[in-house]
């Protein structure tokens, strides 16, 4: 199955060997993304409220390189530093990015490296015109 990775400048750069996400069997699977404004490298301030609305932001910034939205989103994996005590604000900003149908959804409490959360996403990417699909 062919492949395509996508690297985008308005998102972190990312931390290793990998790419921001991989276009795959129609699908775009990204990353996992801390909080980090692409602008500046830096951790945004604030508690997992904020947070969370930077990684959602950033995860925007690279399904759009690929023509997809939330909207899109069928998947949802995310860690949270302290899953019992910030999963209410954690919820709070997720809800502003998404809505009914909602994603599949997994959140666990992760040991993360001086953020508070991190967040990766699949999506079902648009079908182009003219592509033809099969069906059972």
């Amino acid at each position: 199955m062919p492949r395509t990775a996508v690297t985008i400048p308005n998102a972190p750069v990312p931390a290793g060997p990998y790419s921001h996400g991989v276009v795959a069997g129609g699908f775009l699977f990204t990353a996992g993304f801390g909080p980090q404004d692409p602008a500046t490298g830096q951790v945004v301030p604030g508690g997992v409220y904020e947070q969370t609305q930077q990684v959602l932001r950033n995860i925007q910034n690279v399904l759009a390189t690929s023509g997809a939205t939330m909207d899109d989103v069928v998947k949802v994996t995310a860690h949270l530093e302290h899953l019992d005590r910030d999963f209410a604000e954690y919820n709070r900003a997720y809800a502003e990015f998404f809505t009914a149908p909602y994603p599949v959804r997994t959140t666990v409490g992760s040991r993360l490296a001086d953020i508070l959360v991190e967040i990766d996403v699949v999506a079902k990417l648009p079908e182009q015109s003219g592509e033809t699909t099969t069906g059972a």
